[in-house]
């Protein structure tokens, strides 16, 4: 199962739309997950139509259109997988155990917010990803997105891509 993790898009503040690299692995993807701060319900509606899967959460830029009709947490199972999906996780400082407490019995969480991308696991073996934004790098060199594998259970091939 091929994943695509994108987060914080901002639309259309950031960018007017997504950068193609972003639509070619959406249009290649099993399942899109997008961990908030879409700003705007017309994204949500185009990768609604355009996404194999969509599973998102809304952001604390997300005004009520978008709360009305996505989870502040998103909770699925891909291929024997546990994930969750949340905007914001906290400070960087103690993020592993903080989210092991908060998500028991979860493998993988995606989360945004920072627009940092994040790839660690903590101590339990919750994995954490954040793809940063495709639209908006803040401090970073570059935006980014992320894609992986899931494959019976195990998550795999993580990658970052510098947009």
């Amino acid at each position: 199962m091929r994943l695509v993790l994108i987060s914080d898009t901002h639309l259309p503040v950031r960018a007017k739309r997504l950068p193609d690299p972003v639509w070619e692995a959406v249009d290649s993807a099993d399942v899109v997950i997008h961990a908030g701060d879409w700003v705007n319900v017309a994204l949500l509606d185009e990768l609604e139509a355009r996404a194999a899967r969509l599973i998102g959460c809304w952001g604390n830029n997300d005004g009520p259109e978008l709360r009305a009709r996505l989870p502040e947490v998103a909770r699925v199972t891909l291929d024997g997988l546990s994930v969750a999906v949340v905007h914001e996780t906290g400070t960087a400082k103690g993020r592993e155990e903080r989210c092991e407490k908060a998500y028991p019995g979860v493998d993988l969480l995606v989360f945004g917010h920072s627009h940092i991308p994040w790839d660690t696991t903590s101590p339990g073996g919750l994995r954490l990803l954040n793809p940063g934004s495709p639209t908006d790098r803040r401090r970073q060199p570059q935006c980014t997105f992320q894609t992986a594998v899931i494959t019976a259970g195990r998550l795999k091939d993580v990658a970052l891509h510098n947009l």
